[in-house]
């Protein structure tokens, strides 16, 4: 008799009840967490969880063993990413009251109290497996939550040391381990799944199949979408700063964020002055037979090539097998295409060291092609523009299929939030409907709690039939 099917539910059944007993540890520790309650009690546990990345030994630590153990990204940006993203998160939120009342109204009669959720599950994603992690632990101990990671396998031995380092933190203020715990290991796909099913929220960044399984488990879910930012350049642009931005952006952690630039539509009339502007910034136009043997090995059987993912650009253009001229001062490749959709991958998201370029003959015609893209891959997340006409830009706003449009910045670093701009910090950017998303902002302190409200009565404010209908009964009659 066959007996796999039985050890294989043995063994399901195993992984689940793991799961089921830390989550019944967090949900102990969160009662005592929220029984105790003070906003000093919730930013001091806030600040241990951040400073055990933020402190430079240790952010140093955790960026290497991040990129020895995913091959993803770069050490000086991931040091620099944990560092900023950390910090701009704890600016978002300083201040913020996040339990007890939060407003009273005497004209609605309304009293709003906060209320943490319970115990956050959060999935992990390979690319950042430090900062995302330590950007969902904030935000939940902000809002009186405990937290319960679920990282890539790929990034666990980064989420484990983590977790010690923050263990470490919360002894020194006599915080409970419990409140920030991992799934157990090793890591799997039965592990994570029944952390979406027994969590009281699931925040999930990366894998657009883990988004699917968490808003298909039954569990309240916030998933984020598919990046494939597309950035048009028009002929008002300053070409130079433009290019600076792009590369500082494509280049920064070798591509890893969804926010990188993957497409580039530029006005036809300034196509080859950018294209002189970016070769000093260290873009390199791949000749047509290049670009071809590129495609050809960076993407395979529907799959990017693990080799060239986050790669350096010698390693990458060596995975390629192309080469490039002014090989020296190179930093990124330009493909030239005309083409969209499956059958030109290109349009598509890269996580790599390369990006699109398409021409178009006006600034219509670039929206037009922008909107096509975004609709093959990338809808909800973000649209950059370099242009000298605001209005552009509220155009595109108005149009696109978008929820964040990027006005003449480096869209890596400004779409998750910058010190520049008025996005709140985070790694992680709702797409709305647009992308499949029950959100459309950037994650962030206000979806890691409930908001309950006293309501009491209040004179009537009850309108007459007439002063609602007027204007449509002069407009169309009774």
């Amino acid at each position: 008799m066959n007996t796999v099917p039985n050890q294989s539910a043995d063994v399901a059944g195993n992984d689940a009840s793991q799961v089921d007993a830390v989550i019944a540890r967090a949900a102990a520790a969160q009662a005592r967490f929220e029984r105790n309650a003070t906003q000093e009690r919730y930013d001091m546990a806030v600040l241990a969880a951040a400073w055990a990345l933020m402190e430079p030994e240790r952010n140093r630590l955790l960026s290497e063993l991040a990129v020895e153990t995913t091959g993803l990204g770069k050490v000086a940006d991931k040091l620099i990413k944990n560092q900023r993203k950390i910090l701009g998160t704890l600016r978002d939120i300083q201040g913020k009251k996040t339990t007890g009342i939060l407003s009273e109204s005497a004209a609605t009669g309304i009293t709003e109290i906060a209320r943490p959720i319970g115990v956050i599950g959060a999935v992990i994603p390979s690319t950042n497996p430090a900062a995302t992690p330590t950007n969902n632990v904030v935000n939940a101990l902000k809002c009186g939550n405990a937290i319960v990671l679920s990282p890539s396998p790929a990034g666990t031995p980064v989420c484990e040391k983590l977790i010690e380092f923050m263990h470490a933190e919360f002894d020194k203020i006599g915080l409970d381990h419990d409140l920030v715990q991992m799934v157990p290991l090793p890591s799997s796909k039965v592990k994570t799944q029944r952390l979406m099913e027994v969590a009281d929220l699931i925040i999930v960044t990366g894998s657009q199949d883990n988004v699917r399984r968490a808003y298909s488990s039954g569990t309240p879910a916030i998933g984020v979408g598919a990046g494939n930012a597309t950035v048009i350049i028009d002929e008002t642009a300053d070409l130079a700063a433009a290019a600076m931005k792009i590369a500082t952006s494509k280049t920064f952690d070798n591509a890893t964020s969804c926010s990188s630039e993957n497409v580039l539509i530029v006005v036809e009339s300034v196509k080859q002055a950018f294209l002189a502007e970016l070769h000093k910034v260290g873009g390199r136009v791949l000749d047509l037979a290049s670009a071809d043997t590129l495609k050809a090995q960076l993407f395979q059987n529907g799959k990017l090539n693990r080799h060239m993912i986050a790669k350096d650009i010698g390693p990458f253009l060596d995975a390629a097998g192309v080469s490039v001229a002014e090989a020296d001062g190179a930093k990124f490749v330009v493909l030239e295409s005309d083409g969209i959709g499956a059958d030109h991958p290109e349009s598509g998201e890269k996580l790599s060291l390369a990006v699109a370029l398409y021409t178009a003959t006006d600034f219509n015609d670039a929206s037009r092609q922008a909107r096509d893209i975004l609709n093959y891959q990338g809808a909800g997340h973000s649209i950059g523009l370099h242009s000298a006409d605001d209005s552009r830009a509220l155009e595109l706003g108005l149009s696109m299929p978008t929820c964040r449009v990027i006005v003449n910045q480096a869209h890596a670093i400004a779409t998750g939030g910058a010190f520049n701009n008025g996005l709140p910090f985070s790694l992680s950017m709702g797409c709305g409907s647009w992308g499949g998303n029950s959100i459309d902002s950037n994650l962030n302190y206000t979806h890691f709690m409930n908001i309950a409200r006293v309501v009491r009565p209040i004179d009537p404010v009850e309108p007459t039939t007439e002063s609602i209908f007027q204007t449509y009964w002069q407009e169309a009659g009774k």
